[in-house]
């Protein structure tokens, strides 16, 4: 999956696949997770944010399954 890099001391990038819904992020200690069933609104809102951090733990952290691939 194609990431953007986010201006973010927490996540490094952050990357989108809207037919399954997976969000994927990178942080800053090179720790790769995809979120499962994540809402193209929410990635849009996650984008949009002025801190990437704060929406990420705010709406995102815990409330969707994930798993980390690196």
């Amino acid at each position: 999956m194609e990431r953007q890099s986010v201006v973010s001391s927490n996540l490094k990038s952050v990357g989108y696949d809207l037919e399954s819904n997976t969000l994927e992020i990178e942080f800053q200690s090179g720790a790769v997770y995809q979120y499962y069933g994540v809402p193209l609104e929410v990635y849009e809102a996650l984008m949009r944010a002025p801190s990437h951090g704060k929406y990420f733990h705010a709406k995102i952290r815990d409330r969707y399954p994930y798993r980390r691939v690196k």
